[in-house]
Formats: structure tokens, sequence, C-alpha cells
């Protein structure tokens, strides 16, 4: 036997239904994923690599990002990942500034190109998804379109090996008088076709040419696979994270309107314990995690 719903019960029904039809609350919809990173090279601990991820766990990092070429032993830091849970989610080009993929010089360019792909091969072997790439450096010797076609030109060439191993070239922003607008970035990137290029931006580098970081982030859309910072202040310059113009409830925003699911990797200089925990703690505050 069924009973007429009164006014109240009606109204209590009928809010259920609603919020059943929606797949997550307003706040958890609008709330980007992020996993929180620390530059591996900034590890200061006692031991081995076993030990520097131990200590990167303890101080609430879910990732770390290494150098290639290095000293590095990748087995052990496979190892040490894998006891720890902590993962090796990407993979710097270490030389990338010295060896650029701009430069006038053929044999320099087959340098950085070497180093490219050597970087591709150990993101491989780590379990790492990109590697973190800056494209060239336009200066006395160097103009912009020439950087851009050199070094177009020559990560193209690594492009089978990183589609073959799955591993996605990712173009940093830095000061390199290269790429300071995001449409600049959205071009680069869309130049290739291929979903083994796409973009890294670094949320501080980008504050002093004028485009907030977070209509970068808007710009980029699904371009943008991972992101660094630090604290950029146009009146102090490099501060501490969230003491800079950063303005983060914007671009956590942002982060959220783009769907981001990625990494967020600090890049302020590490330390020991004590440094990590201040690190990780200011992190969580601008992300808000």
């Amino acid at each position: 036997m069924t009973h007429p719903l009164g006014r109240r019960e009606f109204f209590k029904v009928s809010a259920a239904v609603t919020a059943s039809l929606v797949p997550a609350s307003a706040a958890e919809a609008k709330k980007p994923v992020i996993r929180k990173a620390v530059k591996y090279a900034g590890i200061k601990a006692d031991g081995d690599d076993l030990a520097k991820f131990q200590l990167a766990k303890k101080c609430g990092f879910q990732g770390v990002e290494i150098d290639s070429p290095s000293k590095l032993n990748l087995e052990k830091l496979v190892a040490a990942s894998e006891a720890t849970g902590v993962k090796i989610h990407g993979v710097i080009d270490s030389v990338h500034w010295n060896d650029t993929l701009s430069h006038p010089k053929e044999e320099v360019r087959a340098r950085g190109l070497k180093a490219l792909e050597g970087a591709i091969r150990d993101a491989k072997a780590v379990g790492a998804d990109t590697v973190l790439l800056v494209p060239g450096v336009v200066n006395k010797d160097v103009t912009y379109d020439q950087c851009y076609e050199r070094s177009q030109a020559e990560v193209r060439k690594a492009l089978p090996l990183a589609e073959k191993l799955k591993i996605t070239i990712a173009i940093e922003t830095v000061w390199n008088n290269f790429i300071t607008k995001p449409e600049q970035l959205v071009q680069y990137v869309d130049d290739f076709k291929s979903e083994r290029v796409a973009a890294y931006f670094d949320i501080s580098n980008m504050i002093k040419y004028g485009v907030a970081p977070a209509d970068w982030i808007r710009k980029l859309g699904k371009r943008m696979v991972k992101f660094d910072f630090k604290g950029y202040s146009n009146a102090k310059q490099w501060v501490f994270i969230g003491e800079g113009d950063e303005d983060w409830p914007e671009v956590r925003k942002a982060l959220a309107e783009v769907g981001y699911d990625g990494w967020a990797t600090e890049e302020v200089g590490g330390g020991n314990e004590e440094r990590l925990m201040k690190i990780s703690a200011a992190m969580d505050k601008v992300l808000g995690l």
C-alpha cells in the first residue's frame, strides 16, 4: 500500500534524486588532481637512494624527478621507488642549456640530440612518462626563428624513439628569450602533431613576461601535462613558495577548468628533512592539498 508524499517529503526525495544524478559535488568537480613531487637532486639525506626515497615519502612527496645524463644507478632508483611507492614521474634533460638544440654548430646540436634520446631511454628504464626539455636559447648568435626551426628539427629526430617508448617530450618555459607567450607554446607544441610532444609549464618563470599563470594554463589546456614552480615576485624576484605573485587561488581555478590531472614539482632548492617538510607544507597550502 502506498501513501501520497507530503510537501516536505516531496522536496526531500526530489533533492536526493537530483543529487544522485550529479557525479560529484561541486567542490570535487572543480578540484584538479595534483600529485606532489620534489626534484631528486634536492633531497639531502644520509645514506643511499633508498634513504632519499624514504625521506621524500616521509615529507609527503608522492614522486621525484631525476636528471639525465647523471651518475645515478637507475636499477637502484627503481628498486627504491618500488620499495617506497614514491614514483619517478619524470626525467630532466640536464644538458639542454649547454648542448642546445638551437646552436649554430651542427656538432653541438648532435650532442644535444644524443642527450635527449638518452633521457628518453632513461625515462623508459625508470618508469617515468616525460622528459623535460628546454628546446633552445635565443641570444646574440641565434634569432627566434632560428631557435624555432633548429630545435624543432632536432626534436623531430627524437620523436620516433619517443613514440616507440611512449615517452612524452615536455617543452618547458624558462628564461631563454624563447616562447614567452602562451600562444607561442601552443603553436610550438601543435606543430609536431604528435601526442608525444607537450608543454611543461613553469608557473613562476613566466610571471615577469606579463601574462598571468592562470591565463597560460587556460590557453595551454590539455597540452600542459606537468608543471613546476618556486616563487617569483616582480618586486623581489625569487622568493619562497607562496610569497610570490602567482595568484594561487586563480591558478587552482584554471587547473580545474582544464581538467588537470598530473604532477606538481617544487623547484626552490631542496635540503634536509626540516627544509623538505617546510617545502611540502608550503606546497600543500598553495595547491590546496
